[in-house]
């Protein structure tokens, strides 16, 4: 029975443990409940072995200490008597191979400490006190390094850099970008980039997570705030429809940085650029104060005025349509459509158009939860290119093809970061997959994911149906790609219309607004807009309700492969500005149909005892498959949805910073001119 599987008997400090062969001397350790120090090793990355900093002592092995990231318990011999092998890790030969070092790792470090934006964060610091000296033995000059320029997210400081290289294994394994390396030997090596180029990926901010002295830092976060000055918050990210786990840091009123935290089910540690630097759009181009127009333009109101002029379009309406746009909570949601129905009105979720089924949820969500991907040996997209709509999710793909997976792509042909079969760009190359024997597929782990560039259009339903059925037929698990944090937990709520958008406008004369910016609403009816920022929606509103951002409120958002997370408030809005539930329940009183709840938690009661899955906090609840029935896709090509990643919301068409980003990748995408 051991060996088959492959447990190995080892003493640790005197403290005997059963682990997988397999695993490393570093890994055993932590498993044993023992800390050991690291620069190079990371658990997601590719063993580098250079920093030293991880030596232990093997009993009975070589006289000198052993890299413990770089070594595998199988490796071990066991003692003379068939003892298990004995490994220590704080005697007397692996303090001084650590005290050494150390100091080798700080002959050529600046002190940059009191200036430092790794200061108080700095793993550097933390194991310099932990297992270095308190004394120098170097008074030589120190080797000086030039700084590069590696684009406006990542600011370099290279003379501290301890040469770990996690940076260069991030960017070429997993964001899947080969600029970055290292050059030259002995105290000539550094990190640098080809050709001083900067970095071309939309998820570059990770190394400065990942870099554990003070060489790679946050530019727009420099030299704003100290660690210990911040308040932190651990919340949901919805710059996609991901989920990804985050920690909002505030100072005060202002959100200074967004970070990542560890959700091995949905985003690993990673976030994608637009998650991390977003953080500049929440201050800018906000709505502080209630708007009406008159005379052709907008001019400040009250709270008052404002939901009075609204509850007298409600009442006076032949119809009311409400819309609800991305980045809105489920609370909102469903407090709006339990307003709007009341009022005889329909509300619509799919503001984009796309053709999913309300009532099948493995249709609008699918079976397959985001780390199947991990173990998948044949994915196959479907009008998608999620390095633009899900960044980290792309990047898991990227993990499974490393790990030896097939990917075909159905779709416009565009570049992932990995290798795919690239089946065609119409709705003839998606049915050209269906009734074929797929046999090599049906006997391993696969998935189909479709994209919500597939969806839209007349022939959307069409669309799904057939990769439904080739799911079906290949025997794989079927995922919907969404691009809104909303979409997938306003369907669960209901929030959608038989006939879809068309249908919840047709004949409406008042149209509530829920944050809804990326459609253009035609003259004629009275539209309210309630949001955050003075976008589109708000440029074409009567009244303008000013409403609370993600970081600003409570919320429940239900991710793409349909897991309810809990979104919590980091800052307050600014201004007048409310919560959006809070605005909704104020008005339904003005309308004179109050809302039978006066609290947020008198909200989510009754919206869990209507939708009890949504209680079901952090968990993926598994959806019954119910295929569609095929119907026929016409002629078309697939578009992606996503053309601009940086652009794609209100608060990122806010943010300088992405405005910066998008010019910068428009003009590497447009065709070079030879010089005359």
């Amino acid at each position: 029975m051991r060996a088959m599987t492959n447990l190995r008997k080892v003493i640790i400090d005197n403290k005997e443990i059963e682990v997988n062969g397999a695993i490393t001397l570093i890994q055993a350790c932590e498993v044993a409940g023992i800390e050991i120090p690291r620069f190079c090793y990371h658990e997601r990355l590719s063993i580098a072995g250079n920093c030293r900093m991880c030596l232990v002592e093997v009993v009975g092995g070589p006289p000198k200490p052993a890299a413990s990231c770089a070594m595998q318990v199988r490796d071990l011999r066991p003692g003379p008597e068939g003892q298990p092998p004995q490994i220590k890790t704080n005697s007397p030969m692996v303090k001084k191979a650590r005290e050494g070092v150390m100091e080798f790792l700080l002959i050529n470090h600046p002190l940059d400490c009191p200036i430092c934006d790794q200061g108080g964060e700095c793993d550097l610091q933390d194991q310099a006190m932990a297992y270095g000296v308190d004394v120098s033995r170097y008074s030589e000059i120190k080797r000086a390094s030039t700084d590069l320029d590696l684009g406006p997210l990542v600011e370099t400081h290279m003379t501290r850099c301890i040469s770990c290289t996690r940076c260069v294994r991030f960017t070429t394994e997993v964001a899947g970008i080969a600029q970055m390396g290292q050059t030259g030997r002995g105290e000539d090596a550094e990190i640098t980039s080809y050709l001083g180029e900067t970095l071309d990926s939309n998820m570059q901010g990770n190394i400065i997570d990942l870099c554990p002295v003070g060489a790679l830092t946050s530019k727009p976060y420099a030299f704003t705030a100290r660690p210990w000055e911040l308040c932190k918050t651990e919340t949901i990210d919805v710059m996609d429809a991901l989920g990804s786990n985050i920690r909002v840091d505030t100072k005060g009123r202002e959100v200074m940085r967004i970070l990542p935290r560890n959700h091995d089910g949905v985003n690993e540690e990673w976030i994608s650029d637009k998650t991390r630097f977003v953080w500049d759009g929440l201050r800018r181009q906000r709505l502080d104060k209630p708007y009406v127009r008159e005379n052709g333009k907008l001019r400040a109101a009250s709270w008052g005025e404002a939901l009075s002029k609204v509850a007298k379009a409600i009442k006076g309406a032949s119809k009311v349509a409400g819309l609800i746009g991305d980045l809105v909570p489920v609370e909102a949601a469903y407090a709006l459509k339990i307003l709007v129905e009341e009022q005889g009105g329909q509300v619509e979720c799919r503001t984009d158009g796309s053709k999913l089924p309300h009532d099948n949820r493995s249709g609008y969500v699918g079976t397959a939860k985001i780390e199947d991907i991990d173990s998948a040996k044949f994915i196959q997209l479907i009008g998608t290119s999620p390095r633009n709509e899900s960044p980290v999710l792309n990047a898991r793909i990227r993990k499974a093809w490393l790990a030896g997976a097939n990917i075909g792509l159905v779709g416009q042909s565009v570049d992932l970061t990995y290798d795919y079969a690239h089946v065609g760009n119409d709705f003839t190359a998606l049915a050209s997959l269906l009734g074929k024997e797929n046999g090599e597929i049906k006997d391993v782990p696969s998935i189909v994911i479709i994209g919500q560039g597939a969806l839209c259009g007349k022939d959307g339903a069409a669309v799904l149906s057939h990769a439904m059925k080739l799911a079906e037929e290949t025997g794989s698990k079927f995922m919907v790609l969404h691009y809104a944090a909303a979409r997938v937990g306003a369907m669960d709520v209901g929030a959608c219309t038989e006939g879809g958008m068309e249908a919840a406008l047709d004949g409406a004369d008042v149209i509530y607004n829920l944050a809804t910016d990326e459609v253009d609403i035609a003259s004629g009816a009275f539209v309210i807009y309630q949001g955050s920022h003075g976008d589109r929606g708000a440029h074409r509103a009567d009244v303008i309700l000013p409403a609370a951002a993600y970081t600003e409120e409570n919320g429940v958002f239900v991710n793409t492969e349909g897991r309810p997370q809990m979104a919590l408030r980091a800052s307050f809005a600014p201004g007048e500005a409310k919560e959006n539930w809070a605005i909704l329940r104020a008005l339904s009183g003005e309308v004179g149909a109050a809302l039978p709840f006066d609290s947020l938690a008198q909200l989510r009661s009754a919206l869990l005892e209507a939708h009890p899955h949504l209680a079901e906090i952090d968990e993926v609840v598994e959806n019954d498959w119910m295929p569609i029935d095929l119907s026929d896709m016409g002629e078309g090509d697939f578009v992606n949805a996503i053309l601009d990643f940086y652009l794609s919301n209100p608060i990122a068409r806010a943010s300088t910073l992405m405005a910066e980003l998008s010019a910068a990748a428009k003009s590497r995408n447009d065709p070079k001119m030879a010089a005359e």
